[in-house]
Protein backbone atom coordinates (compact mmCIF):
# COMPACT_ATOMS: atom_id res chain seq x y z
CA UNK A 1 0.00 0.00 0.00
CA UNK A 2 1.50 3.13 -1.32
CA UNK A 3 2.09 5.54 1.78
CA UNK A 4 0.13 8.39 1.76
CA UNK A 5 1.37 12.27 1.11
CA UNK A 6 -0.19 15.39 2.40
CA UNK A 7 0.25 18.64 0.72
CA UNK A 8 0.20 20.85 3.51
CA UNK A 9 0.36 24.31 1.62
CA UNK A 10 0.51 25.41 -1.46
CA UNK A 11 1.83 28.65 -2.19
CA UNK A 12 2.42 30.99 -6.07
CA UNK A 13 2.65 34.28 -7.64
CA UNK A 14 1.16 34.64 -10.96
CA UNK A 15 -0.88 37.04 -12.87
CA UNK A 16 -3.49 35.65 -10.95
CA UNK A 17 -2.11 37.31 -7.67
CA UNK A 18 0.09 35.92 -4.48
CA UNK A 19 -3.14 35.25 -2.33
CA UNK A 20 -5.68 32.50 -2.12
CA UNK A 21 -8.23 34.83 -1.96
CA UNK A 22 -6.98 37.09 -5.07
CA UNK A 23 -6.13 34.28 -6.89
CA UNK A 24 -9.67 32.31 -6.25
CA UNK A 25 -11.48 35.33 -7.01
CA UNK A 26 -9.82 35.86 -10.19
CA UNK A 27 -10.81 32.28 -11.18
CA UNK A 28 -14.17 33.01 -10.52
CA UNK A 29 -14.31 35.89 -12.93
CA UNK A 30 -14.60 35.28 -16.79
CA UNK A 31 -12.17 37.25 -17.79
CA UNK A 32 -8.09 36.73 -18.87
CA UNK A 33 -5.42 38.34 -17.58
CA UNK A 34 -3.32 38.78 -20.85
CA UNK A 35 -1.65 42.57 -22.36
CA UNK A 36 0.44 43.52 -25.14
CA UNK A 37 3.72 44.09 -24.87
CA UNK A 38 6.23 45.10 -26.95
CA UNK A 39 8.81 41.77 -27.60
CA UNK A 40 10.10 40.28 -29.98
CA UNK A 41 9.88 43.24 -32.49
CA UNK A 42 6.28 43.17 -32.61
CA UNK A 43 2.80 44.11 -29.64
CA UNK A 44 2.82 40.63 -28.43
CA UNK A 45 0.31 39.06 -26.10
CA UNK A 46 1.62 38.00 -22.68
CA UNK A 47 0.18 37.58 -19.14
CA UNK A 48 2.81 39.22 -16.35
CA UNK A 49 2.33 39.58 -12.48
CA UNK A 50 -0.47 41.83 -11.57
CA UNK A 51 1.07 45.23 -9.98
CA UNK A 52 0.84 43.66 -6.56
CA UNK A 53 2.72 40.59 -7.35
CA UNK A 54 5.49 42.74 -8.76
CA UNK A 55 5.42 44.61 -5.77
CA UNK A 56 6.39 41.70 -3.45
CA UNK A 57 9.14 40.66 -5.74
CA UNK A 58 10.64 44.18 -5.95
CA UNK A 59 10.47 44.31 -1.94
CA UNK A 60 12.45 40.56 -1.81
CA UNK A 61 14.91 41.65 -3.91
CA UNK A 62 15.87 44.75 -2.11
CA UNK A 63 16.28 42.92 1.07
CA UNK A 64 19.20 41.46 0.54
CA UNK A 65 22.06 43.18 -1.83
CA UNK A 66 22.89 39.45 -3.18
CA UNK A 67 19.63 39.32 -4.38
CA UNK A 68 19.59 42.16 -7.05
CA UNK A 69 21.79 40.11 -8.92
CA UNK A 70 19.12 37.12 -9.38
CA UNK A 71 16.70 36.63 -12.29
CA UNK A 72 13.18 36.88 -12.11
CA UNK A 73 12.53 33.00 -12.47
CA UNK A 74 14.52 32.81 -8.96
CA UNK A 75 13.11 35.46 -7.01
CA UNK A 76 9.63 34.58 -7.93
CA UNK A 77 10.42 30.86 -6.88
CA UNK A 78 11.64 32.37 -3.20
CA UNK A 79 8.40 34.76 -3.02
CA UNK A 80 6.07 31.84 -3.41
CA UNK A 81 8.89 29.16 -1.50
CA UNK A 82 8.73 31.93 1.78
CA UNK A 83 4.69 31.68 2.23
CA UNK A 84 4.52 28.21 1.51
CA UNK A 85 6.90 27.82 4.20
CA UNK A 86 5.27 30.07 6.07
CA UNK A 87 1.48 28.16 5.74
CA UNK A 88 2.92 24.74 6.46
CA UNK A 89 3.90 26.03 10.10
CA UNK A 90 7.69 24.52 9.09
CA UNK A 91 10.28 26.29 10.83
CA UNK A 92 13.60 27.29 9.82
CA UNK A 93 15.88 24.60 11.70
CA UNK A 94 13.37 21.70 10.37
CA UNK A 95 15.32 19.64 7.85
CA UNK A 96 13.32 19.12 4.43
CA UNK A 97 14.25 18.91 0.78
CA UNK A 98 13.71 21.28 -1.99
CA UNK A 99 13.18 20.62 -5.83
CA UNK A 100 12.16 23.86 -7.94
CA UNK A 101 12.52 23.37 -11.35
CA UNK A 102 12.54 25.67 -14.27
CA UNK A 103 11.86 24.97 -18.16
CA UNK A 104 13.93 28.16 -19.31
CA UNK A 105 15.84 29.07 -16.46
CA UNK A 106 17.35 32.68 -15.84
CA UNK A 107 16.34 33.83 -19.45
CA UNK A 108 15.86 36.99 -18.96
CA UNK A 109 19.20 37.55 -17.21
CA UNK A 110 20.92 35.55 -19.85
CA UNK A 111 20.19 37.80 -22.67
CA UNK A 112 21.21 40.38 -21.51
CA UNK A 113 24.37 39.04 -20.33
CA UNK A 114 24.85 37.76 -23.83
CA UNK A 115 24.17 41.08 -25.02
CA UNK A 116 26.46 42.79 -22.95
CA UNK A 117 28.95 40.42 -24.70
CA UNK A 118 27.97 40.93 -28.39
CA UNK A 119 28.47 44.77 -27.68
CA UNK A 120 31.74 44.60 -25.45
CA UNK A 121 33.56 41.23 -25.50
CA UNK A 122 33.30 40.85 -22.00
CA UNK A 123 31.29 39.17 -19.60
CA UNK A 124 30.11 40.31 -16.15
CA UNK A 125 31.99 38.39 -13.29
CA UNK A 126 28.19 36.50 -11.77
CA UNK A 127 26.91 35.90 -15.54
CA UNK A 128 27.86 31.91 -15.09
CA UNK A 129 26.85 31.42 -11.49
CA UNK A 130 23.35 33.66 -11.65
CA UNK A 131 22.07 31.96 -14.96
CA UNK A 132 22.82 28.17 -14.38
CA UNK A 133 19.80 25.94 -13.65
CA UNK A 134 20.75 25.10 -10.23
CA UNK A 135 20.00 28.77 -9.05
CA UNK A 136 16.71 28.60 -8.22
CA UNK A 137 16.59 25.65 -5.82
CA UNK A 138 19.94 26.68 -4.38
CA UNK A 139 18.88 29.98 -3.73
CA UNK A 140 15.59 29.50 -2.43
CA UNK A 141 17.58 26.98 0.28
CA UNK A 142 19.57 29.52 1.28
CA UNK A 143 16.63 32.04 1.63
CA UNK A 144 14.57 29.80 3.97
CA UNK A 145 17.77 28.50 5.89
CA UNK A 146 17.22 25.23 5.13
CA UNK A 147 19.81 21.88 5.27
CA UNK A 148 17.46 19.23 3.38
CA UNK A 149 18.58 17.97 0.06
CA UNK A 150 18.65 20.53 -2.88
CA UNK A 151 17.50 19.36 -6.32
CA UNK A 152 17.20 21.24 -9.44
CA UNK A 153 15.73 20.27 -13.24
CA UNK A 154 14.60 20.79 -16.65
CA UNK A 155 12.45 18.91 -17.96
CA UNK A 156 10.21 21.38 -20.34
CA UNK A 157 6.80 21.80 -19.14
CA UNK A 158 6.14 19.05 -17.15
CA UNK A 159 8.93 20.06 -15.02
CA UNK A 160 7.25 20.89 -11.96
CA UNK A 161 4.80 17.93 -11.85
CA UNK A 162 8.05 16.19 -12.17
CA UNK A 163 9.64 17.71 -9.06
CA UNK A 164 6.12 16.24 -7.18
CA UNK A 165 7.02 12.98 -8.57
CA UNK A 166 10.39 12.94 -6.99
CA UNK A 167 9.07 14.92 -3.87
CA UNK A 168 7.21 11.93 -3.30
CA UNK A 169 9.97 9.58 -4.23
CA UNK A 170 11.97 10.64 -1.79
CA UNK A 171 9.41 11.07 1.20
CA UNK A 172 7.77 7.49 0.12
CA UNK A 173 12.13 6.00 0.01
CA UNK A 174 11.89 7.10 4.10
CA UNK A 175 14.69 9.54 2.51
CA UNK A 176 13.07 12.69 3.74
CA UNK A 177 9.89 13.38 5.69
CA UNK A 178 8.94 16.98 3.92
CA UNK A 179 9.53 17.96 0.51
CA UNK A 180 9.13 21.62 -0.47
CA UNK A 181 8.67 21.18 -4.67
CA UNK A 182 7.46 23.16 -7.77
CA UNK A 183 8.32 25.35 -10.83
CA UNK A 184 9.36 28.92 -11.46
CA UNK A 185 9.15 30.55 -14.92
CA UNK A 186 9.73 34.16 -16.32
CA UNK A 187 9.73 33.41 -20.20
CA UNK A 188 8.70 37.05 -21.13
CA UNK A 189 11.70 37.60 -23.05
CA UNK A 190 12.19 38.84 -27.11
CA UNK A 191 14.40 35.41 -27.98
CA UNK A 192 12.10 33.12 -25.90
CA UNK A 193 8.88 34.34 -27.96
CA UNK A 194 10.77 34.48 -30.94
CA UNK A 195 11.56 30.71 -30.39
CA UNK A 196 7.06 30.03 -29.83
CA UNK A 197 6.74 31.98 -32.88
CA UNK A 198 9.55 29.96 -35.11
CA UNK A 199 6.98 27.12 -33.96
CA UNK A 200 4.25 28.50 -34.97
CA UNK A 201 2.36 27.85 -32.09
CA UNK A 202 2.31 31.95 -30.94
CA UNK A 203 -1.16 33.25 -31.01
CA UNK A 204 -2.22 36.31 -32.84
CA UNK A 205 -5.59 36.11 -32.73
CA UNK A 206 -7.87 39.14 -32.39
CA UNK A 207 -10.33 37.57 -30.69
CA UNK A 208 -11.89 38.12 -26.82
CA UNK A 209 -9.76 35.59 -25.71
CA UNK A 210 -6.63 35.28 -27.42
CA UNK A 211 -5.53 32.03 -25.99
CA UNK A 212 -8.32 29.19 -27.23
CA UNK A 213 -7.00 26.10 -25.18
CA UNK A 214 -9.83 23.74 -25.05
CA UNK A 215 -11.56 25.49 -28.21
CA UNK A 216 -10.80 22.05 -30.44
CA UNK A 217 -12.41 23.98 -33.54
CA UNK A 218 -9.58 27.00 -33.36
CA UNK A 219 -7.90 26.87 -37.36
CA UNK A 220 -4.67 28.26 -35.73
CA UNK A 221 -2.43 27.65 -32.39
CA UNK A 222 -2.95 30.28 -30.02
CA UNK A 223 -0.10 29.44 -27.48
CA UNK A 224 0.64 32.78 -25.03
CA UNK A 225 3.15 32.61 -22.43
CA UNK A 226 2.67 33.73 -18.95
CA UNK A 227 5.27 34.20 -16.14
CA UNK A 228 5.08 32.77 -12.52
CA UNK A 229 5.85 30.46 -9.83
CA UNK A 230 4.46 27.89 -7.75
CA UNK A 231 5.39 25.56 -4.93
CA UNK A 232 3.56 22.91 -2.26
CA UNK A 233 4.87 21.86 0.93
CA UNK A 234 4.91 17.78 1.17
CA UNK A 235 4.62 15.21 4.28
CA UNK A 236 4.49 11.72 4.54
CA UNK A 237 1.97 10.34 6.74
CA UNK A 238 -1.79 11.98 6.58
CA UNK A 239 -1.67 15.52 8.31
CA UNK A 240 -4.17 17.21 10.08
CA UNK A 241 -3.48 20.34 8.23
CA UNK A 242 -3.70 18.67 4.87
CA UNK A 243 -5.35 20.88 1.93
CA UNK A 244 -5.46 17.67 0.08
CA UNK A 245 -3.36 14.36 -0.47
CA UNK A 246 -1.68 12.59 -3.05
CA UNK A 247 -3.61 9.54 -4.19
CA UNK A 248 -1.84 8.39 -7.20
CA UNK A 249 1.24 9.40 -9.73
CA UNK A 250 2.10 8.47 -13.30
CA UNK A 251 4.50 9.14 -15.87
CA UNK A 252 5.24 8.08 -19.16
CA UNK A 253 7.77 9.25 -22.04
CA UNK A 254 7.18 8.89 -25.79
CA UNK A 255 9.58 8.20 -28.35
CA UNK A 256 10.65 11.14 -30.26
CA UNK A 257 9.15 11.42 -34.26
CA UNK A 258 10.23 15.00 -34.23
CA UNK A 259 11.55 17.25 -31.15
CA UNK A 260 8.15 18.86 -29.95
CA UNK A 261 5.90 15.82 -31.32
CA UNK A 262 3.24 13.82 -29.44
CA UNK A 263 1.42 11.08 -30.80
CA UNK A 264 -1.98 11.40 -32.46
CA UNK A 265 -3.92 10.51 -28.93
CA UNK A 266 -1.28 11.10 -26.65
CA UNK A 267 -0.13 7.70 -26.28
CA UNK A 268 1.99 8.96 -23.22
CA UNK A 269 -0.82 10.79 -21.94
CA UNK A 270 -2.69 7.47 -21.86
CA UNK A 271 -0.13 5.78 -19.97
CA UNK A 272 0.31 8.34 -17.31
CA UNK A 273 -3.09 8.82 -16.76
CA UNK A 274 -3.74 4.80 -16.31
CA UNK A 275 -0.58 4.64 -13.75
CA UNK A 276 -1.92 7.40 -11.51
CA UNK A 277 -5.45 5.71 -11.40
CA UNK A 278 -4.68 2.57 -11.41
CA UNK A 279 -6.27 2.17 -7.33
CA UNK A 280 -9.11 4.36 -8.47
CA UNK A 281 -12.41 3.45 -10.12
CA UNK A 282 -12.35 5.78 -12.89
CA UNK A 283 -16.33 7.25 -11.76
CA UNK A 284 -14.72 8.94 -9.06
CA UNK A 285 -13.07 11.45 -11.12
CA UNK A 286 -14.69 14.64 -10.64
CA UNK A 287 -12.45 16.68 -13.11
CA UNK A 288 -9.18 17.08 -14.69
CA UNK A 289 -7.22 19.66 -15.39
CA UNK A 290 -5.38 19.39 -18.47
CA UNK A 291 -2.20 20.89 -19.89
CA UNK A 292 -4.41 22.06 -22.83
CA UNK A 293 -1.87 24.57 -23.96
CA UNK A 294 -4.06 26.13 -26.59
CA UNK A 295 -1.85 24.72 -29.74
CA UNK A 296 -4.32 22.55 -32.07
CA UNK A 297 -2.54 19.25 -31.75
CA UNK A 298 -1.44 19.89 -28.14
CA UNK A 299 -5.39 20.32 -27.07
CA UNK A 300 -6.86 17.81 -29.09
CA UNK A 301 -4.23 15.00 -28.87
CA UNK A 302 -4.54 15.01 -24.87
CA UNK A 303 -9.12 14.80 -25.24
CA UNK A 304 -8.51 11.48 -27.32
CA UNK A 305 -6.03 10.43 -24.72
CA UNK A 306 -8.57 11.21 -21.96
CA UNK A 307 -11.24 9.82 -24.32
CA UNK A 308 -9.21 6.38 -24.75
CA UNK A 309 -9.20 6.15 -20.72
CA UNK A 310 -12.64 7.29 -19.46
CA UNK A 311 -14.28 6.36 -22.67
CA UNK A 312 -18.23 8.15 -23.36
CA UNK A 313 -18.16 9.03 -19.38
CA UNK A 314 -16.07 11.68 -19.09
CA UNK A 315 -15.19 13.98 -16.20
CA UNK A 316 -15.09 17.81 -15.87
CA UNK A 317 -12.81 19.08 -17.94
CA UNK A 318 -10.85 22.32 -17.56
CA UNK A 319 -7.50 24.07 -17.83
CA UNK A 320 -6.23 27.60 -16.87
CA UNK A 321 -4.30 28.48 -19.98
CA UNK A 322 -6.80 30.04 -21.78
CA UNK A 323 -6.50 32.84 -18.57
CA UNK A 324 -3.01 33.27 -17.66
CA UNK A 325 -1.21 31.44 -20.81
CA UNK A 326 1.38 29.08 -20.73
CA UNK A 327 4.07 29.54 -17.53
CA UNK A 328 6.17 26.47 -19.04
CA UNK A 329 7.70 24.77 -16.28
CA UNK A 330 5.83 26.34 -13.32
CA UNK A 331 2.56 25.30 -15.08
CA UNK A 332 1.70 22.27 -13.44
CA UNK A 333 1.71 23.28 -10.26
CA UNK A 334 -0.91 26.54 -10.66
CA UNK A 335 -3.25 23.82 -12.38
CA UNK A 336 -2.61 21.80 -9.20
CA UNK A 337 -3.40 24.80 -7.20
CA UNK A 338 -6.25 25.09 -9.37
CA UNK A 339 -7.57 21.56 -8.60
CA UNK A 340 -6.77 22.20 -4.71
CA UNK A 341 -9.11 25.46 -5.07
CA UNK A 342 -11.99 23.79 -6.73
CA UNK A 343 -12.21 20.58 -4.33
CA UNK A 344 -11.79 23.46 -0.93
CA UNK A 345 -14.62 25.64 -2.71
CA UNK A 346 -16.67 22.79 -4.37
CA UNK A 347 -17.13 24.49 -7.19
CA UNK A 348 -16.04 24.21 -10.83
CA UNK A 349 -14.55 26.62 -12.82
CA UNK A 350 -14.68 25.99 -16.84
CA UNK A 351 -13.74 27.78 -19.94
CA UNK A 352 -15.88 30.62 -20.78
CA UNK A 353 -15.78 29.96 -24.52
CA UNK A 354 -17.06 26.37 -24.86
CA UNK A 355 -19.40 24.44 -23.75
CA UNK A 356 -20.57 24.71 -20.25
CA UNK A 357 -20.20 21.67 -18.17
CA UNK A 358 -23.02 21.48 -15.30
CA UNK A 359 -21.49 20.16 -12.06
CA UNK A 360 -23.56 17.25 -10.41
CA UNK A 361 -21.68 16.01 -7.84
CA UNK A 362 -19.14 17.02 -5.17
CA UNK A 363 -15.58 17.41 -6.58
CA UNK A 364 -13.40 15.21 -4.29
CA UNK A 365 -10.96 14.03 -6.83
CA UNK A 366 -9.16 16.21 -9.82
CA UNK A 367 -6.62 14.10 -11.96
CA UNK A 368 -3.75 16.95 -12.76
CA UNK A 369 -1.79 16.57 -16.41
CA UNK A 370 1.06 18.17 -17.76
CA UNK A 371 3.43 17.20 -20.76
CA UNK A 372 6.92 18.55 -22.31
CA UNK A 373 8.27 18.94 -25.62
CA UNK A 374 8.88 15.46 -26.70
CA UNK A 375 5.70 13.65 -24.82
CA UNK A 376 7.25 13.64 -20.95
CA UNK A 377 3.55 13.28 -19.05
CA UNK A 378 3.20 13.47 -16.14
CA UNK A 379 -0.73 12.81 -14.16
CA UNK A 380 -1.23 13.47 -10.97
CA UNK A 381 -4.16 12.30 -8.51
CA UNK A 382 -5.35 14.59 -5.96
CA UNK A 383 -8.21 13.76 -3.50
CA UNK A 384 -9.56 15.53 -0.81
Amino acid sequence: MPKIISITAIASISPLGNTPDAIWENYLNANHCFTERELDHKKTYVASLDAISKQVVDILQQSDNKYKFLDKSVLYAMAASRKAMQNAGWAKNDIFGINIGSSRGATDLFEKHYQEYLETGKAQTLASPTTTLGNISSWVAHDLQSSGPEISHSITCSTALHAVLNGVAWLRAGMADKFLVGGSEAPLTDFTIAQMRALKIYSNSKEDYPNRALDFEKKQSTMILGEGAGVCCLEIGKKENALAYIEGIGYATEILEHNISISADATCFQKSMKMALQNTDLSEIDAIVMHAPGTIKGDLTEYRAIEKVFGSNLPLLTTNKWKIGHTFGASGILSMELAIMMMQHNTFIGVPFVEAQIQTKPIRKVLINAVGFGGNAVSVLLSL
